[in-house]
């Protein structure tokens, strides 16, 4: 029975029966009976909580050069959470706190906290330290703690703060190396480094590399460009005209970036330019489609498709649309690319440096050239199948140019232009037709493929009629569930803003989280969907101040405030203590949750 229905009981006892108690002997009874609800800790008639120095009583002291005792004394019917503790060390001068065990407390479903630990009576237990000098002083322990009374009524957070007097030590610990940032490492092993294992590295980075959601989009690209082509040597080397003409790009491009200081790929995503390549996906599209009978387009079509009677131009236009698609499709920074921009950057060594580049792209491109080898292989050489292949690469194009305009244009725009990629395509499958009764298993399973596009493109339809926006839950508010999914950040757009910010942050002794974003940048949108959803994740970072730099428009203050950090673009995560950077631990390219928790440790000393 709980505390709660005894006193509840009591209260009946003595207010409805006390009439029947009128000889002496009853009356003890009931005064016995109200002595017994005392002591099963229901403080009925107490009057006031603790002062919290009285019911949670914190002591540190050293137990000897290299460990702290450290204890609470918790009074009667209150109790500490275990998950609340945290101990930290201010003016310690090369000393740092080790790993230290929390013993395990009560179980407890709490109403706020959920699943918690608790401690009745008391608490103690030794914190190991690591020194980098045996020599006498003063350190000052703060231990952050939260406790509750039994009666349901809780303390806030409570700290305290205890100066100590360290004694020499007879053995010095040894602290453990700062790791550096993926990129900084990179930047150590370029400057170290042999020249031909360095360029054995990078070829690996880069085949790691194709493997991301940065990479996928040029796939129907090159898929595009070799359908229908005759023979496995010319599909080997228009594939290879794609990808050294991409890697000779990323190269350009990215020695220009580190010698100037500015992401050329990042000005590449201007509308202007982002409204082009989309047409030129819509050309290569309508072609597929047999729809050029005027001269111009066609004309256009084969200089940057293919052409029957002059390969060259065959392979001028697949190199071209290489070198395109690395600059606009897939602009993502990661480690190994801001650590070769940030060595050629501060060395001036533009061989190695582009060299590297150069095999970083190759790396990326080699899935391609196997995916080119093998489309002539298992894709059929002619026919009617030849034909719908060469429409379904078509679809995929119209697909791209979707993909890109929806940087640009507004959401609901972008929500109805896939709604009718689906509709469209799905009336080509004989989705609305009826089948004939000598249907094969092939003409059945195509037209379940349409009736499911018609359904979900229909879905979308309805979706923009409701002023909803996003194309996987085209049924669903997203702005209302914004909060609720993932990180809310607040957005700086200039240096000023950010200093403002960080001085407010400063003042309140709170950890800070520079996000870079781009609408653009695919791994940006990975972590927003995946990485800041998480649930851990998001619990780490309760006490942190979050702040977002969107540099979707590349304007001169976005370029202002990439330049002050030496970035070449997004993702790219800062974490910031009192006003200053930890540059060590800063975050480029995509993390999955796991990953970016070890980061979040590592920089927020959690």
């Amino acid at each position: 029975m709980s505390r709660y229905a005894l006193m509840i009981i009591t209260a009946l006892l003595l207010f409805v029966n006390a009439p029947v108690f009128s000889d002496q002997k009853q009356a003890k009874s009931l005064e016995e009976l109200v002595l017994n609800a005392s002591a099963v800790k229901l403080n009925l008639f107490s009057d006031e909580l603790l002062q919290p120095e009285q019911a949670f009583e914190f002591s540190a002291s050293i137990k000897d050069g290299n460990t702290l005792y450290v204890n609470w004394e918790i009074a009667p019917n209150y109790y500490l959470y275990r998950e609340k503790i945290k101990l930290e060390l201010h003016d310690a001068n090369g000393v740092k706190l080790g790993d230290y065990s929390i013993p395990n407390g009560l179980p407890k479903n709490d109403e706020a906290f959920g699943k918690v630990e608790i401690f009745y009576e008391g608490l103690n237990f030794d914190v190991p330290l690591l020194r980098e000098n045996s020599g006498e002083q003063t350190l000052t322990l703060v231990a952050s703690f939260q406790g509750c009374a039994d009666r349901g009524v809780c303390y806030p957070p409570m700290t305290k703060e205890i100066a100590l007097n360290l004694p020499v030590a007879q053995t010095v610990s040894a602290l453990p190396e700062e790791i550096e940032s993926e990129q900084n490492q990179i930047v150590s092993a370029l400057t170290q480094g042999n020249f031909a294992l360095t360029l054995i590295s990078f070829l690996g980075f880069g085949l790691l590399l194709a493997f991301t959601p940065c990479i996928f989009p040029m796939i129907p690209i090159l898929s595009g460009i070799i359908v229908g082509q005759r023979g496995t040597q010319r599909a080997l080397l228009l594939s290879l005209s794609y990808v050294v003409a991409s890697s000779l790009m990323y190269t350009v491009f990215g020695v220009l970036a580190a010698i100037f200081g500015q992401n050329l790929q990042m000005a590449f995503q201007n509308p202007w330019v982002i409204s082009v390549f989309s047409g030129i996906f819509v050309v290569l599209a309508l072609s597929m489609f047999d729809f050029f009978t005027l001269g111009l387009p066609e004309k256009l079509t084969s200089k940057l498709y293919h052409s029957s009677h002059q390969h060259h131009e065959g392979f001028a236009g697949a190199a071209m649309m290489g070198a395109l698609s690395s600059l606009i499709v897939g602009p993502c920074v990661a480690p190994p690319l801001a650590g070769a921009l940030i060595y050629i950057g501060q060395t001036g060594d533009i061989l190695l440096g582009g060299s590297a580049l150069f095999m970083l792209g190759l790396g990326m491109g080699l899935p391609l050239l196997l995916l080119g080898v093998s489309a002539q292989k298992y894709l059929p050489k002619a026919g009617a199948w030849l034909n719908s292949i060469k429409k379904g690469f078509g679809v995929v194009m119209l697909g791209m140019a979707i993909w890109l305009l929806s940087r640009i244009l507004p959401a609901p725009v972008t929500l109805l232009l896939w709604a009718i990629w689906l509709i469209m395509p799905a009336v080509y499958l004989n989705a609305l037709d009826t089948l004939p009764e000598t249907k094969t298993a092939w003409q059945v399973f195509w037209k379940s493929i349409g009736v499911i596009m018609l359904i979900y493109g229909s879905l979308m339809l309805i979706g923009v009629s409701l002023g909803h926006t996003n194309p996987l839950k085209p049924l669903a508010n997203t702005q209302e569930n914004h909060v609720d999914a993932g990180l809310a950040f607040e957005r700086v757009s200039s240096i000023d803003e950010l200093e403002k910010k960080l001085a407010q942050a400063s003042e309140h002794h709170q950890p800070v989280m520079l996000d870079f974003y781009a609408d653009w940048c695919i791994s940006c949108k990975e972590m927003e969907s995946q990485t800041f959803t998480d649930k851990k994740v998001k619990q780490a970072l309760v006490n942190v101040m979050l702040l977002q730099a969107d540099v979707t428009s590349n304007t001169e203050a976005d370029k202002a405030l990439l330049a002050h950090f030496n970035l070449v673009g997004p993702p790219a995560i800062l974490f910031f203590n009192d006003k200053q950077e930890d540059k060590r631990r800063r975050v480029i390219g995509y993390q999955d949750a796991t990953t970016f928790l070890t980061s979040l440790h590592l920089a927020l000393h959690l």
